[in-house]
């Protein structure tokens, strides 16, 4: 949090209120909110003089709490910009494996909530997934990035995401305060899919359609949606989607003011050793010279694709940020700076 407060405010503040729902009344407890004093008494007669010194803690317990209040207030016209609008997350990447990581999405993402965004959280898995594999003396295979799919893969893939990573996610919502509810594509036909056309990846699939109902229902209700990117087609086949897609699709469809997509790089770069060239805004004409130009290359490019695919369909705006970074989602959404690559129509 205190790269948020950085950003915010220009001061090294922490932001662990802001990980609380605002409005919640709490006792104050003594040990982190009174001032910290020394008493000195002595006793003349029956009279007891005390003499109380404020210590430097006081000051800086003041400080702390002021540096606090002015980052709420910056955040505000955000706050205030995209309350009730629709923010579609992919979550991905390093963000899942680092446990202080993913403590600090779920939190940015009920704090989201909090204030009044509609967050639709839709993840894959693929580490979880090879460790399964593993376990089970199966060998993952790749083919241009995508994870070759056959029968057994393939049951794996709809356990761990649909019964583990799926249910893990909710799970932690809860426990940070959020409500929840889980489910996969298959679920209320939130995605139909259709076998890929490259017949090698096996039970990889394309999506055909999308059907927003369930989500919007949940999502109006006060819950957010967690999404596995798992789907069938018309006869109950299932498929592995990939969850940058899947999210894209669900963006569009949903016309969301944000398509978020949390990857393990700070965004676009220019040159991919240096991060001070991390490109923070371009438009679509931007991002296809860059792709043609070869400045964008190997697995950005599917992601840029789908960015590019989600704002010709409606999505106001697309953001490619790097999930290693703590709270890298609220730099992105309550900060001009932002936190990786923002793209427009």
């Amino acid at each position: 949090m205190e790269a948020l407060a950085g950003r915010l405010s220009g001061k090294n503040v922490s932001l662990q209120s802001l990980r609380s729902n605002p409005l919640a009344g709490s006792p104050r407890s003594s040990s982190t909110s009174a001032p910290s004093v020394s008493v000195r008494a002595k006793k003349k007669g029956n009279t007891i003089s005390a003499t109380l010194s404020l210590t430097a803690a006081t000051a800086a317990t003041a400080s702390a709490a002021k540096d606090r209040v002015d980052v709420l207030a910056e955040a505000l016209p955000f706050i205030q910009r995209f309350q009730g609008k629709t923010v579609v997350v992919k979550y991905g990447g390093a963000a899942m494996k680092d446990e202080t990581l993913k403590d600090g999405v779920i939190k940015d993402l009920v704090l989201l909530a909090c204030v009044g965004l509609r967050p639709i959280f839709v993840h894959g898995g693929g580490p979880e997934i090879n460790s399964w594999l593993a376990r089970l003396g199966i060998q993952p295979q790749f083919k241009n990035g995508l994870r070759v799919t056959d029968a057994a893969t393939m049951e794996v893939v709809e356990m761990v995401l649909v019964g583990r990573v799926n249910k893990s996610l909710v799970s932690l919502i809860h426990q940070a305060g959020g409500a929840a509810v889980g489910l996969s594509g298959i679920d209320g036909r939130v995605i139909t899919a259709r076998a890929s056309s490259d017949p090698g990846l096996g039970f990889v699939g394309e999506i055909s359609a999308i059907d927003t109902g369930l989500i919007r229902g949940i999502a109006r209700d006060g819950f957010i949606p967690v999404i596995a990117s798992v789907a069938a087609d018309g006869k109950g086949q299932a498929y592995n989607i990939n969850a940058d897609i899947a999210a894209g699709e669900i963006a569009a469809s949903l016309g969301a003011e944000k398509l978020i997509l949390m990857t393990d790089v700070p965004g676009i770069l220019t040159d991919r050793h240096d991060h001070s060239t991390l490109v923070r805004q371009a438009d679509i004409k931007g991002v296809r010279g860059l792709v043609d130009g070869g400045v964008v290359t190997g697995g950005m490019i599917p992601k840029v694709e789908c960015c590019v695919r989600s704002l010709a369909q409606g999505v106001r705006a697309a953001h490619i940020i790097d999930g290693r970074l703590s709270h890298s989602l609220l730099l992105e959404i309550l900060t001009d700076e932002g936190s990786g690559t923002m793209i427009t129509g």
